[in-house]
């Protein structure tokens, strides 16, 4: 699991192999990830957008941007936490995903980033 603290936002992940599939005639490794987003602060939150940027062994650079997470754009209460699962194809085995969430404290409607820590995407195939 792989963690990190921002503005009293504490994101937390882990990562998983699914299979390997074939798309466009293309092998393509399967990856999926989970990702808590848990308020340690003291003003209520909400996640308006995300920003990823996704990386395989083979250099190959994919960034996301969308509005929420999931089609939700979660409201995260003092010691409340918010809990979702996605995941993405890759050309290589091995990889890493980093990002950000855009957030709005709801109470004095500031807008602030909230790092995503980076976390590797390995097939077990590939681990020593």
């Amino acid at each position: 699991m792989t963690q990190k603290i921002t503005k009293g936002i504490r994101i937390s992940v882990t990562s998983n192999f699914e299979g390997v599939l074939q798309k466009h005639l293309l092998e393509n490794y399967a990856f999926s990830y989970t990702i808590t987003i848990e308020n340690t602060g003291k003003s209520t939150v909400q996640l308006i957008s995300r920003h990823w940027i996704i990386q395989d062994a083979l250099n190959q650079m994919e960034e996301v941007t969308g509005d929420g997470v999931i089609g939700q754009q979660p409201v995260i209460e003092p010691g409340e936490q918010h809990t979702y699962s996605s995941g993405c194809l890759l050309r290589a085995p091995v990889g890493s995903m980093r990002g950000w969430y855009h957030m709005v404290n709801l109470e004095n409607k500031t807008l602030f980033k909230v790092r995503i820590p980076p976390f590797q995407l390995s097939a077990q195939f590939c681990l020593n």
